[in-house]
């Protein structure tokens, strides 16, 4: 789960990080309001959306000239027109893609005199399996470009679950920013304060770009990223409740209701598997036949036939989807369980686009005799391979 920037400034500060203040706006008029309760002159509006790239990006309504989602203005009136600029408009940045996203809300925060920024952010080291911190002294809108061109000015400290963070691990992080005297000092405490805060909420990545070194020699947290495991939310109620769901996929947010792992594609051809692996090689296969899967759906092992339901509702809920591939094998899964969810669902919302069923595993034939049985045109498949060239040739054939 991810949520705003000024969310997670509100949670760091709760660690004793040191942020600007500011505060978040939902129209013009409480953006003016936030700007008077800062002491300016100089305030910065910034866009608040799920995705990285703002002050680069462009609003695909105004002019191409038009300043992006990360302004600075040197008066409450400047404040006000940008907000009113800003909001309701469509930002595209290089990580929402060209479909952008809607800014529903800005952050108002109070100007900072930049002497250097820097780079700092913590995620889970998937190699290592620990918890590890990634440094640079080249911070700012092109990290992507330093992380492609020059990673050698790129640092990483991963941190021994056995022993926590340690003074060491502080002391690299000063010496990988090149700082020295207070500001080093600096660099190790919030470092461990950083640790202290992933550790305690469960969070999956803090991502702190620009981490700034003010002209009068201090160290704040200029921007800030966070997300969280899903699967530790029961446990921070209060995180949980930070969630935006309008920055989300209505399909994604209606798939986690259900307990469904759902990821919408770009491509037409809807995909409904139990098990991430072998949802991954339905993609792929699709793929090697010469069309693009529309979405990533694994029912999970022991989906009852109300889930499968859903699951089936979701995919032919997106209007891409002109044809769907369903590929079970059922070990813990039923066949005979995802056929009458498949029925079930395909009766309910009125199929009507090519549907290429492929079964194997516990009950096969009884779900094979169901879908069979059903009065619906499924087409069945004997193995993936035949199930990928049906659905492909199905497709087209429609197209």
């Amino acid at each position: 789960m991810n949520i705003h920037e000024y969310q997670a400034k509100e949670l760091l500060a709760k660690f004793g990080i040191a942020v600007p203040a500011g505060h978040a706006a939902l129209n013009a008029e409480e953006a003016v309001a936030a700007a008077r309760q800062l002491p300016g002159p100089l305030y910065v509006v910034k866009a608040q959306i799920h995705a990285g790239g703002r002050g680069k990006g462009k609003f695909a309504e105004l002019p191409a000239d038009a300043k992006g989602g990360v302004r600075l203005a040197k008066s409450i009136e400047e404040v006000e027109a940008n907000a009113r600029e800003m909001l309701g408009n469509t930002l595209v940045t290089i990580q929402t893609g060209a479909a952008g996203k809607q800014v529903n809300r800005l952050y108002i925060t109070d100007g900072v005199d930049i002497a250097k920024e820097y780079y700092l952010s913590m995620l889970v080291d998937r190699k290592s399996g620990r918890i590890a911190m990634i440094v640079s002294t080249e911070g700012g809108m092109d990290i992507e470009t330093v992380a492609h061109d020059t990673p050698e000015k790129i640092t990483t400290i991963v941190i021994d679950p056995a022993t926590g963070f340690m003074p060491h691990h502080g002391r690299s992080v000063a010496f990988a920013l090149k700082l020295s005297g207070d500001l080093a000092k600096a660099a190790q405490k919030l470092s461990a304060q950083l640790y202290e805060a992933f550790k305690a909420l469960d969070c999956a990545m803090i991502e702190i770009n620009p981490l700034v070194e003010t002209m009068d020699g201090r160290l704040l947290v200029l921007d800030a990223k966070m997300s969280f495991d899903s699967n530790a939310l029961y446990r921070h109620p209060d995180v949980e409740a930070l969630r935006d769901e309008t920055e989300e996929d209505p399909m994604e947010i209606e798939a986690s209701k259900h307990d469904l792992a759902y990821i919408k594609l770009d491509g037409d051809i809807g995909c409904m598997v139990n098990g991430a692996g072998l949802a991954m090689a339905t993609m792929d296969i699709i793929k090697l036949n010469g069309a693009f899967p529309a979405n990533f759906l694994d029912v999970g092992g022991g989906a009852s036939k109300e889930k499968v339901t859903a699951a089936f509702k979701i995919i032919l809920s997106d209007p891409a989807v002109k044809g769907i591939l369903v590929n079970i094998f059922g070990g813990i899964m039923r066949c005979d369980i995802i056929a009458e969810g498949i029925v079930a669902a395909a009766k309910d919302v009125n199929l009507s686009v090519p549907l290429v069923v492929r079964l194997e595993g516990t009950n096969v034939q009884l779900g094979k005799d169901i879908l069979a049985n059903s009065g619906l045109p499924i087409i069945p498949a004997d193995d993936l391979g035949d199930a990928a060239k049906k659905i492909v040739a199905e497709v087209k054939q429609a197209a």
